[in-house]
Parts: structure tokens; C-alpha cells; sequence
């Protein structure tokens, strides 16, 4: 899940908010493709992932309270300072200390992408109850809005519905309708705003309309607009889909950073999670 959403991420910030033309002359899965104007360099994915793994490690610390969620999303950030967060949130993480500041200090009126693109984790909880619980708590730190929490909620059903085998995918949109308020289940055609419920939608209709996750990462980048954090959502779902074939092209395996905090760590701590799910579904049993 995290390591495929990282390639959406990483893939679709070099077409983040860019020209249309840009788009189709360069969105060919041939290479990580260096934005035209910010400096991010090609094959490094963005606070999408970056925020995923903060929620990640708090799922596997069993603290699952505002506290930690805060206090992980400025160790991740101070560990491993990166660009592509929204330029007043990278300042506000840059001036504070930990998650007590954090949340001090926080204005939590955005219905904007943040509180939806670091949800996917928490579909590895068995009962929807926690999955929607847990999604909407974390958003809820940054994102107190409607809109906010409930592009969130969707987001998290979208891996927990291909993670628990709960349908075909045809019927994921549907699935999430009936839980989270929205036009979930009508097709997205617009270039993608900063709302999170855009993303989320876009990200729920590129899903449904491909077959495989060459054709996915494609499509959510055709859309313009925040591409990077539609196909993170999509690929970092559909990762779990047995109806999506897993035909990524080597490279952005092979070309996506590695780091400390790159493919490699992403891969344990997709492991990690896995290991926590088989957990959480055995107790449940």
C-alpha cells in the first residue's frame, strides 16, 4: 500500500498543477518527469506519503490519540525535511518543536486534500466502525471541517474495501456511499481543485474505470490538477485490488528514492502494517 502510493505520489508531482499540454506530452510511464517549476527532485515522493507513514507508525504503536498523531507528523517531518507540503504548513512544521505546539497552534478549518491523502492506513482495521472512527479523528486535527473529515473517511474506505476482499471493485463507489455523505458515486471528469473531496472522487473514478495500475497511475494524471495526491490515493488502494493488474513499469520501483526513508523503509513498513492487520482480524475473530 504505502510503497505503491508512493509512486503515484512521486510519479504525479512532476504533473502537479501543471499545463495540460505538459500532461499528455510527457505522462508516458517512461520516467519520473522534474516538475516545471518546483525543485523536487524526480522520483521522491511528497508530504502525501510522508504523512501516511506518520499515521502508519501511530497505528503500530497502538496510541491512537490526537497527542500522537501530532506528535508524529512533526517527527516525520523534522527527520526527513522535504518539499511539498503547502508553503504556510511547511512553515508552521519548520517553527514548531513537537505535537503539543502542534496543537496549539493549529487552525483546523482546511476541507482542502491534507486530512484525506494520509488516510489509506487506516483501512487495515477490520470493523468499518474503527476504520471510520480512526480516519476521521486524524483528520479532524487539521481538516475540522465537513468536507474535511469526510474526503478522509472516503479515502480509508477505499483501501479497506480491496484490503478485506468486501466486493468486486465495480461496486467500491457504491460501497463508500452508503457510509459517507457525498456524491461518491458520480464519475469525476474535472481537472482535480485543492478540495479533498475532489481528490478523493477522482481518485475513486480512475479506480473504477481501470484495469490495470499502469493504466491507474495514467489515467489520475490525466486529470490535471493535484494529480500527485489522486494517484497516491488510487495506487496505494488498488495495490490490494486482485482485479487490478500489478504491472507498474520497473522503474518507478527502481528510480524511486532510497534513502532512510525511502523504497526499502516502505516496504517494512507496508510488512509491518500487514503483520498489524492479520493481528486486528484475529482478535476480531
Amino acid at each position: 500500500m504505502l510503497l505503491e502510493m508512493a509512486i503515484g505520489d512521486a510519479y504525479g508531482a512532476g504533473f502537479e498543477y501543471a499545463k495540460p499540454e505538459f500532461v499528455s506530452a510527457n505522462n508516458d510511464l517512461t520516467r519520473y518527469v522534474a516538475h516545471q517549476k518546483h525543485r523536487l527532485t524526480p522520483g521522491s515522493y511528497t508530504d502525501d506519503t510522508q504523512m501516511s507513514i506518520a499515521n502508519a507508525e501511530v497505528i503500530l504503536s497502538g496510541d491512537l490519540t490526537r497527542e500522537a498523531y501530532a506528535d508524529a507528523y512533526v517527527r516525520c517531518f523534522k527527520r526527513d525535511q522535504r518539499l511539498g507540503y503547502a508553503g504556510r504548513f511547511y512553515t508552521f512544521l519548520c517553527e514548531i518543536q513537537d505535537g503539543t505546539e502542534f496543537l496549539a497552534r493549529i487552525v483546523a478549518n482546511s476541507d482542502k486534500s491534507g486530512g484525506a491523502m494520509r488516510a489509506l492506513p487506516f483501512g487495515i482495521f477490520p470493523d468499518v466502525k474503527d476504520v471510520i472512527a480512526h480516519s476521521l479523528l486524524q483528520a479532524a486535527i487539521t481538516h475540522n471541517t465537513v468536507d474535511g473529515v469526510n474526503a478522509a473517511v472516503a479515502a480509508a474506505l477505499m483501501s479497506h474495501y480491496f484490503l478485506y476482499s468486501l466486493g468486486p471493485k465495480k461496486e467500491l463507489s457504491g460501497f463508500i456511499q452508503k457510509l459517507v455523505p457525498g456524491d461518491w458515486a458520480v464519475e469525476y471528469t474535472e481537472p482535480v481543485g485543492e478540495k479533498g473531496w475532489m481528490s478523493v472522487r477522482a481518485a475513486i473514478t480512475a479506480v473504477l474505470q481501470s484495469d490495470s495500475m499502469s493504466q491507474l497511475l495514467r489515467r489520475c494524471c490525466d486529470f490535471t490538477g493535484d494529480v500527485d495526491t489522486v494517484a497516491a490515493l488510487a495506487l496505494g488502494a488498488a495495490a490490494a485490488s486482485p482485479e487490478v493488474k500489478q504491472d507498474l513499469p520497473a522503474f518507478l520501483y527502481d528510480n524511486l528514492e532510497n534513502g532512510k526513508y525511502g523504497r526499502d523503509f516502505l516496504k517494512d513498513l507496508d510488512d509491518k502494517l500487514a503483520t498489524r492487520m492479520l493481528q486486528l482480524r484475529n482478535v476480531r475473530a
